[in-house]
């Protein structure tokens, strides 16, 4: 026995089938299959389980109650381990790796069905053709082929067929039978896989993605016909001028260029048109109905098409690209007047002074510099501006109003510009290149920091203390060190700053924005600087020494509370017990033994815990997060425990030792 404790067997044997097991609970659910004991049964079906959790679970079935939801999407699961799955959509986690090629998948499904590919263990050969297969079953099914046997018949219409299940479904076009219900609207389905589709259109789920441009359907059909616009394909030609089209309803309208028909027709003034989505456009002349309606921030327009333009403001889709330089764009126009910066064309002049713009915008902008019109007044500082559109973005800065929502991790903006950048740290977009050593950047402000790395002329020199800059307002900025001058003011304090970097980080105490997130736990901060202590956490650096022992830490905090180790100080006293404490973390701790106070709730479940590191810890079993990694074989884990106990896996540390000794 004791060589079996080293070497790590199974100990648990079960007395009925000698069968060994490595833990007790697992033993435990192996004997009910010798017992058949199920004590547990479905009001709705008489199912028997042996355990309640199991029943539990099992009466989502009928009820249709799904209590696990993303929280990313908001979509609902019946099971964790479906939620587990679906999180993978959105981390692109994929776990399951195939030993042969590396090839990773995000299903363990998926992963077996692949290794078929590798596998040349086909034991099951056809005694007709040769082929061979990888199961008996289908073996049968092929043997079909050549056979035509079809051993099940239809008692009613005497149809045949190879398979039962195939009867059992053919059966239900005499009985009407329709075992397959909607939870959602109690519709019925013969099918199970025809249920499936129905519920697309309730969940909204569009599984079906197109490769190249990442557009989603609910059926293979529309993604079918939709990957024609890509490859150009059409199969429908017209019969009078022989021009072909990928859809049909394309080509009914064209009809309509030759016949001339209008079928469709404005009740108010009988109007006709040649196509519906002509006539909806032309009735909202009449109605002034909005029926498109954004469903994030319920905002409404005229048309669908409108819709999809502005859907693109909270996606960051840009479908848009110049053939020149590869950037993206959500819309032609944006496409459009970018080319302009290739081609230098400047179509906009002025007509006070015949200079030319390349944009609009531009032009009304310089209009300014003539007529010095600043006509719309905030009301809170008295600040002027000739738009009432860029009013309205600086009142944001007084009432905090962020309307722009990201819709991948919800976090809002005052500016849409904001939210753009933002989206980058989603999609990994890095549109600024430095043209020296082609490094790429998510901002411009990185790269402009960047291609100072690069040797440059500097021949802007301070006269005060001989510092060179390679730009005029870099020199300007420089000079406020000298004279102390603070053009930048809060509209808010009325604090003013040399720097209006400085001010936009002082704001932040105002709105309580926390704009740098850790890319690793997602923790949130209000200034870089911030963020750098903290990815110390991550990282292990430790830039402070301890003049005692010589032990470093990564922050000032840590090392104060670490000397108090050496002096003995313990400033923090209990007002219950007179207690003392060296750290006020573990004063708190300690008040709770007093109150039983819980006040970190989880606002999933509404489970409440004493310490918010519990809370952390719980969250991560709505969310699936895994923070913890092992750097052997790079698999995740939710808890440090988890962690420590699969390391074990590796080292081949036994630290549990079995106290009674017996002989081998």
């Amino acid at each position: 026995m004791a060589h079996k404790l080293l070497s790590g067997e199974k100990l648990l044997e079960c007395t009925v089938c000698n069968k060994k097991f490595s833990r007790a609970s697992v033993l435990r659910r192996h004997l009910q299959t010798h017992t058949g004991d199920e004590t547990f049964e479905c009001a709705v079906c008489s199912k028997k389980f042996a355990r309640n959790g199991h029943l539990r679970v099992h009466l989502r079935t009928h009820t249709g109650e799904k209590p696990f939801e993303c929280t990313v999407c908001n979509k609902k699961f019946a099971h964790t381990s479906d939620l587990r799955v679906h999180l993978r959509t959105h981390t692109k986690d994929k776990p399951f790796e195939c030993a042969v090629c590396s090839k990773k998948f995000a299903r363990n499904g998926h992963l077996r069905r692949h290794l078929q590919t590798h596998t040349e263990d086909k034991p099951f050969e056809c005694a007709v053709c040769s082929k061979k297969f990888a199961r008996n079953g289908h073996l049968r099914v092929h043997l079909q082929t050549h056979t035509g046997d079809k051993l099940f018949e239809c008692t009613l219409c005497n149809k045949k067929f190879a398979a039962t299940s195939n009867l059992r479904v053919h059966l239900r076009t005499h009985t009407g039978d329709k075992p397959f219900e909607c939870t959602v609207c109690s519709k019925k389905f013969s099918l199970g896989s025809s249920l499936r589709t129905h519920l697309r259109t309730h969940n909204g789920d569009k599984p079906f993605e197109c490769s190249v441009c990442s557009q989603k359907f609910a059926h293979t059909s529309g993604l079918r016909v939709h990957l024609r616009t890509h490859t150009g394909e059409k199969l429908l030609e017209c019969a009078v001028c022989s021009k072909k089209f990928a859809r049909n309803g394309h080509l009914r309208r064209h009809l309509r260029t030759h016949t001339g028909e209008k079928p469709f027709e404005c009740t108010v003034c009988n109007k006709k048109f040649a196509r519906n989505g002509h006539l909806r456009f032309h009735l909202q002349t009449h109605t002034g109905d909005k029926p498109f309606e954004c469903t994030l921030c319920n905002k409404k327009f005229a048309h669908d098409s409108n819709l999809r333009r502005h859907l693109r403001t909270h996606t960051g889709d840009k479908p848009f690209e110049c053939t020149v330089c590869s950037k993206k764009f959500a819309h032609d126009s944006n496409l459009r007047r970018h080319l302009r910066t290739h081609t230098g064309d400047k179509p906009f002049e002025c007509t006070v002074c015949s200079k030319k713009f390349a944009h609009t915008s531009n032009l009304r902008r310089h209009l300014q510099t003539h007529t010095g019109d600043e006509t719309f007044e905030c009301a809170v500082c008295s600040k002027k501006f000739a738009r009432n559109g860029h009013l309205r973005v600086h009142l944001r800065t007084h009432t905090g109003e962020k309307p722009f929502e990201c819709t991948v991790c919800n976090k809002k903006f005052a500016h849409t510009s904001d939210l753009r950048v933002h989206l980058r740290t989603h999609t990994e977009d890095k549109p600024f290149e430095c043209a020296v050593c082609s490094k790429k950047f998510a901002r411009n402000g990185h790269l402009r920091r960047h291609l100072q790395t690069h040797p440059e002329d500097k021949p802007f020199e301070c006269a005060v203390c001989s510092k060179k800059f390679a730009r005029n307002g870099h020199l300007r900025v420089h000079l406020r060190t000298h004279t102390g001058d603070k053009p930048f003011e809060c509209t808010v304090c009325s604090k003013k700053f040399s720097l209006g970097s400085t001010l936009r980080s002082h704001l932040r105490t105002h709105t309580g924005d926390k704009p740098f997130e850790c890319s690793v736990c997602s923790q949130k901060f209000a200034h870089t600087s911030g963020l750098r202590v903290h990815l110390r956490t991550h990282t292990g650096e430790k830039l402070l020494e301890c003049a005692v022992c010589s032990k470093k830490f990564a922050r000032n905090g840590h090392l104060r509370r670490h000397l108090r180790t050496h002096t003995g100080e313990k400033p923090l006293e209990c007002t219950v017990c007179n207690k003392k404490f060296a750290r006020d973390g573990h004063l708190r701790f300690h008040l709770q033994t007093h109150t039983g106070d819980k006040p970190f709730e989880c606002t999933l479940c509404n489970k409440k815990f004493a310490h918010d590191s519990n809370l952390r810890s719980h969250l991560r079993t709505h969310t699936g997060d895994k923070p913890f990694e092992c750097t052997v074989c790079s698999k995740k884990f939710a808890h440090t425990s988890n962690l420590r106990r699969h390391l074990r896996t590796h080292t081949g540390d036994k630290p549990f030792e079995c106290t009674v000794q017996q002989e081998i």
